[in-house]
């Protein structure tokens, strides 16, 4: 995948300066940002540099959140360059992470280091990332997990939008999903979407395409189920997408938003015939469950 590199100059008074930089990764999620290193000091400033992908950022919102930034004294600028093409998780690659647990009853484990207590998670995901981004441990994924426990989506057909690294998709299909069909603008996510579901056990029910919502283009009222972790931008863009191929009566999961978005997403979901059913938050982050009329 191809990212970009935002470096940041952050110029405001000394006792601004530290909430300035804490800020921008908040208010630029909307634009594609999606990783930050840490901010270094620069003549009297600081220097915060931001990666995006290529395909995903979105400089007229970055400008849009940055006119309306808090504080007023302060002064943002930033340069866009080619980030170095490499493998973004080859650290994760050659150290493995931490299991991520989800409300007690699913494990998501890179194969190597796994929690002792094994047996007591009824669902359990073997991710090998490669590529792509995804491991099970942001509050979006997490929420969304959690949800599809507790929906009974046995013999169920489901649709997962942006599957990354298929931690959705995957969990459909150890639920008891029938069949699921996910696709990612990135090929590296959905080739590795592909490799997980081999590792897992679970590729003969897994379909994985390649590119945007339009892939799902007449494919109408097929979905029992569908999930979308994606940034609010492009949630309200495919929103009538979704619509279109859910089944009446099936279940919309967004997340990949803050609490902020939840009224316009609402909004646009309803335009849709998309009923709002209940939501759930976690650290500022949200996750919409909403059911087709």
């Amino acid at each position: 995948m191809k990212y970009l590199e935002l470096t940041f100059h952050i110029a405001a008074p000394a006792e601004q300066l530290g909430d300035a930089a804490d800020m921008i990764p908040a208010i630029s999620a909307d634009a594609g940002l999606e990783s930050f290193e840490e901010p270094e000091e620069e003549d009297g400033g600081l220097l915060l540099k931001g990666y995006a992908q290529e395909t995903l950022f979105d400089k007229a919102a970055l400008d849009a959140a940055l006119g309306d930034f808090p504080f007023e004294e302060a002064c943002i600028s930033y340069d866009v360059s080619q980030a170095e093409d490499k493998d973004w998780n080859e650290s994760w690659e050659q150290e493995g992470f931490d299991p991520v647990c989800i409300d007690g009853r699913c494990v998501i484990h890179d194969g190597r280091h796994l929690p002792e207590d094994m047996d007591a998670f009824d669902l359990q995901i073997e991710i090998d990332a490669r590529q792509a981004f995804g491991t099970g441990n942001h509050e979006t994924t997490r929420m969304i997990v959690a949800r599809l426990m507790d929906a009974d989506i046995k013999g169920k057909t489901m649709l997962d939008a942006g599957c990354g690294t298929g931690i959705l998709s995957i969990a459909a299909l150890k639920l008891g999903a029938a069949r699921v069909t996910g696709y990612d603008i990135d090929e590296w996510s959905s080739d590795n979407t592909r490799h997980n579901a081999v590792i897992n056990g679970v590729d003969e029910r897994l379909e994985v395409l390649n590119g945007d919502s339009s892939v799902i283009e007449g494919r109408n009222d097929e979905f029992d189920v569908l999930t979308a972790n994606i940034n609010r931008n492009i949630l309200l863009g495919d929103t009538h997408r979704f619509a279109a191929a859910l089944k009446k009566g099936g279940l919309l999961l967004l997340s990949g938003f803050y609490t902020d978005d939840i009224p316009l997403l609402k909004e646009k979901a309803a335009a849709e015939g998309l009923a709002y059913e209940d939501s759930s938050t976690d650290n500022d982050w949200a996750c919409l469950l909403f059911k087709k009329k």
